[in-house]
């Protein structure tokens, strides 16, 4: 079972943790306003995710006191709160932690993606010039750790409280968080860390993270434990080999009055022609082959003249949460693509199902670009010092 620890290492001073805190380097585009706006701000952490000399960025950091040590090993509970719309509030409930790294086979750490040794190898450059894991890897679990978060949200200080401000330019932004440091020598922080051992842990979001630590060899990697998180659906916009307006004819399709998310086998279609559902003609039964987006490429794909090989090529899609139909209407209305696809999420079973298959064969994984877990979780406030295990002889 995972063995879960205290972070120690760095952490932002809380006067300056607004200043130092970004959004994940995987989610900064370049060339991007987003990338501009944390480009133009010296303390901010990018610098050492994404710049051009990351230990160097890091010390300076260190220096102008903006990231302060601590060697206490401790858990940290962090609250999410945002409003996706007028008078909703929604909030998540995760802890900070540092996750042992063990091998895939022993199930302690269950993936549902592909990974590749070659895109690891420039996050692997930056952990070791800096000698910290810089950001977390987003992990589930089963067990019923929200009580334990509450209590500790209830009782302790807060440690970072702040409305990270990024323009406009990312999800995070706008976000309201609160942080509460919780010693793993406390009552609450062996609870924890007992509680959480008990199952396995699958890994949301960072697959490559976690694959760099492995192959790193690191002890630990730093992780984002939450028991209840919302998988938003993984849309796309299209421009296949064959346009829609052509194949249209052959399709069942079923006028709708807008473009929303649909119910579960059902595709939400908008093109220039209209906003359509089209219903999954059939469902297989294994647990990848029933999944929304497997059948979408098996059923609809070939119509469009699009092949899996495809999928990856900017001109031919690009991907969007389920919170940016909007944007996705907007690009198809402009004529950068034809259609607009949206698809009903996949659910936190279905995810773990494929990751269970998975540990039995391990060629079983989620289809590429099937998941969208949000809001991201802020870089930056803590980075942990991780050991590193001798070679193998």
């Amino acid at each position: 079972m995972p063995v879960i620890a205290g972070l120690q290492g760095l952490r932002a001073k809380q006067d300056r943790v607004e200043a130092v805190t970004t959004p994940p380097y995987d989610v900064i585009k370049e060339g991007t306003p987003l990338e501009k706006l944390l480009q133009n701000r010296p303390d901010s952490f990018f610098h050492v995710t994404l710049g051009p000399n990351p230990a160097e960025a890091l010390q300076g950091l260190i220096d102008r006191k903006a990231l302060v040590e601590d060697t206490e090993p401790c858990f940290y509970v962090y609250e999410q709160k945002w409003s996706p719309s007028k008078n909703v509030t929604e909030e998540r409930l995760g802890v900070f932690a540092a996750v042992g790294v063990t091998p895939y086979q022993l199930g302690n750490i269950v993936r549902h993606e592909k990974v590749f040794d070659e895109k690891v190898e420039g996050r692997i450059a930056v952990t070791n010039a800096t000698g910290y894991t810089l950001e977390p890897i987003f992990l589930l679990t089963k067990t019923s750790i929200q009580p334990i978060l509450e209590k500790i949200r209830a009782t302790y200080p807060v440690e970072y409280q702040l409305k990270s401000d990024f323009g406009g330019w990312n999800d995070l932004h706008g976000i309201a968080s609160r942080v509460f440091r919780v010693p793993e020598t406390a009552p609450e922080g062996q609870e924890l860390k007992n509680t959480v051992s008990v199952q396995p842990l699958y890994i949301a979001d960072g697959h490559h993270r976690y694959h760099a630590a492995l192959m790193n060899r690191q002890t630990h990697a730093m992780a984002y434990i939450v028991e209840h998180a919302r998988i938003q659906a993984y849309n796309r916009v299209i421009n296949g080999t064959k346009k829609f307006q052509d194949i249209m004819g052959s399709l069942a399709l079923k006028p709708a009055k807008e473009f929303v998310t649909p119910p579960k086998h059902v595709f939400a279609l908008y093109s220039k022609q209209g906003c359509f559902t089209l219903d999954a003609k059939e469902v297989p039964s294994d647990v990848v082959g029933k999944l929304d987006c497997s059948i979408l490429e098996k059923e609809l794909y070939p119509q469009l003249g699009v092949e899996h090989s495809m999928i990856l090529q900017k001109h031919h899609f690009d991907y969007y949460p389920e919170s940016d139909l909007a944007g996705m209407k907007a690009l198809v209305d402009k004529g950068e693509y034809d259609l607009a696809v949206a698809l009903c999420p996949v659910s936190i079973d279905e995810l773990m199902a494929v990751a269970n298959r998975g540990l039995i064969d391990p060629r079983v994984v989620m289809p590429e670009k099937s998941t969208f877990f949000a809001p991201k979780i802020l870089s930056g406030m803590i980075l942990n010092k991780h050991g590193i295990r001798p070679p193998p002889k």
